[in-house]
């Protein structure tokens, strides 16, 4: 269809074919969630809700700093937050194929000691 009326376009998609159907090998459970922009958007709205109230950094690394300091908190908040954005079940047979040279993946659940 683009052919005809736009080969240059018609011929940038074919040759991102492989990028733009990478999506299809992961479960079709996660297609909607691999394509969402909303966990970017949240950290996006974070940082900038927590750079708002400083509104001026005396330079550039106590910026790195703050958003580094966001970054690890939202981090954190993912790990030990109970909800899944992506099914741990469904994530777990994605493993199953790593080969024997793969390093182990971390165990993100949360466990205390008394």
């Amino acid at each position: 269809m683009l052919g005809s009326q736009s080969p240059k376009v018609r011929q940038m998609l074919l040759d991102a074919k492989d990028d733009l159907t990478a999506f299809a090998v992961f479960p079709e459970r996660h297609w909607k969630k691999i394509q969402s922009t909303h966990p970017l958007e949240r950290i996006n709205r974070e940082i900038k809700r927590r750079t708002d109230g400083v509104q001026v950094f005396p330079n550039d690394d106590a910026l790195l700093r703050l958003v580094t300091a966001v970054l690890f908190e939202l981090h954190d908040e993912w790990i030990a937050f109970p909800r899944r954005y992506m099914p741990e079940g469904s994530m777990a047979e994605l493993y199953t194929e790593l080969p024997e040279s793969a390093p182990a993946l971390p165990h993100t659940t949360n466990t205390t000691t008394d």
